[in-house]
């Protein structure tokens, strides 16, 4: 597949200040959990918290695929910096952008696209995973306003956010037609943050829990109409599916690049490690399935933007990829030996990350579930 040449810059772009700024902050920030604020400005700076997004709207102007590239350099050298910015995107812009009104645009759109505020996404509970259709958080008609109770866990940039898109349910007797999707802003009474996650990887991004008592938000805040809720989050996890894809490719190219720098520069019986059979097999297994996942991230972002039928490609992507990561990491550490145990080389840290690709988003048994269902349809 060969890339555009509007591609290459984008890669190239990102890619530069993913090395200058990302990958200097990104063991400190791994170490104390600190959000690194100062790296979020400057990808606003750069429109990379809205590349998909139409300028008019304050975003970067960039398709599905330029998009995903951006999500892959990125995520190369720090994965916490990756999940923040594909989080915000695919599951907090994105959905306002292709299902809000006219009015909600206005209001929402430009301060979120343009990166000016961050935006979140809150569908899972204590229990509705998987099962996302078992979302208990409910939305009560009063007049003119909904009255929202509930908890939402797990939601990335939740303590940090300004804009969220949550589901309630809004008639409990109609299953998943009975989910709504809602508009909630920071700051509105009987909405807060609850506890902050402490979490094995992906530590410089913020994770935590949605409180909402006796929440009163407009009724115009609904996205989408009453009872699409459901509907309008498989289609956001769809294209967030993707961007997750697009991370734990990167988290795999990573770990690939640190080892064959490791393998040249490693020595023992006398010579590099890298002019060892096992050591080589390791390399050349890590780096066959990385492009493999390349090529099935790249497919289904070209699918996206072409408005092709998305939901197998993008699983497909999504399983993949992330496996992939997992794999990569563990025989980066391999090859690395006692060093890839420390916290001194970058491929411990890329273990810990890349487990996350493999849970968020839906599980990789839950991928399996939806690409054969798509296989049996009809």
């Amino acid at each position: 597949m060969e890339l555009s040449e509007e591609h290459k810059l984008i890669r190239e772009m990102v890619r530069k200040f993913a090395l200058n700024e990302v990958k200097p902050r990104a063991k400190e920030i791994d170490q104390t959990g600190e959000f690194p604020w100062d790296t979020i400005e400057k990808m606003r700076e750069l429109n990379l918290l809205g590349m998909p997004f139409p300028e008019e709207w304050g975003g970067g102007g960039t398709d599905t695929l330029g998009y995903t590239i951006g999500v892959e350099e990125i995520s190369r050298v720090c994965a916490a910096t990756g999940i923040t910015m594909a989080a915000h995107i695919s599951l907090g812009v994105y959905p306002i952008f292709e299902h809000g009104t006219d009015e909600q645009k206005r209001k929402y759109l430009k301060d979120i696209a343009s990166g000016k505020k961050l935006a979140a996404f809150g569908l899972t509970e204590p229990n509705a995973g998987s099962d996302a259709g078992g979302t208990q958080t409910t939305a009560v008609r009063d007049g003119d306003h909904y009255v929202i109770n509930g908890t939402k866990i797990f939601i990335t940039s939740g303590s940090l956010a300004e804009t969220f898109v949550i589901t309630a349910v809004t008639n409990k007797d109609a299953g998943v037609k009975g989910i709504t999707a809602f508009i909630v802003e920071k700051g509105t009474p009987g909405f807060k943050p609850g506890k902050k996650e402490d979490k094995m990887g992906i530590r410089g991004s913020d994770t935590s829990e949605l409180i909402f008592e006796d929440c009163r938000i407009p009724a115009e805040n609904i996205l989408g109409r009453e009872g699409e809720g459901f509907v309008i989050f498989l289609h956001t996890l769809d294209g967030g599916r993707i961007s997750i894809g697009a991370m734990g490719l990167g988290i795999a190219q990573g770990a690939l690049d640190a080892s064959i720098t490791y393998a040249k520069e490693r020595k023992q019986f006398g010579r590099p490690i890298g002019k060892f059979g096992a050591v080589q097999s390791m390399l050349a297994d890590m780096a066959t399935e990385i492009e493999a996942a390349r090529l099935l991230v790249y497919d289904a972002s070209i699918a996206k933007d072409r408005g092709e039928r998305l939901i197998k490609r993008a699983a497909m992507a999504k399983l993949y990829a992330t496996e992939v990561a997992v794999r990569a990491t563990r025989m980066a550490v391999q090859i690395h030996g006692g060093y890839g145990y420390m916290k001194d080389y970058e491929v411990e840290r890329f273990f810990r990350d890349a487990k996350v690709t493999v849970i968020g988003e839906g599980t990789s048994e839950i991928q399996k579930l939806v690409i054969a269902r798509e296989l049996l349809r009809g």
